[in-house]
């Protein structure tokens, strides 16, 4: 979150919204957001319903979810998924709002 964190002003200015989902409850979540000061949006997912929506994987040898970014456009069509293998296999900022600038073409 820290990476989405450096350019938020990045999404601010493409009218992107950053919407992340986490397994905590509303209170560990609310809490971790208050703590770290991240100026997007948080949403819990303890029963893991959007992780399912959206095919997001469980990797118990991992230690849980595997990382997913989804990029989903202002008619709420999915354009662009990333499933990750790891928390080192996340696309970078610069790639997420280079795929931003290509919906504008």
């Amino acid at each position: 979150m820290a990476q989405l964190r450096q350019d938020h002003d990045e999404f601010v200015e493409r009218e992107t919204a950053v919407l992340v989902l986490g397994p905590e409850n509303q209170q560990a979540f609310e809490k971790y957001f208050s703590e770290h000061n991240l100026p997007f949006t948080g949403l819990p997912d303890p029963s893991q319903t959007v992780l399912k929506l959206y095919g997001q994987q469980i990797k118990i040898f991992k230690f849980g979810r595997m990382p997913a970014q989804v990029l989903v456009d202002k008619a709420g069509v999915a354009r662009y998924v990333h499933y990750g293998h790891s928390m080192q296999d996340i696309p970078s900022n610069t790639e997420i709002l280079d795929l931003i600038d290509s919906l504008d073409d």
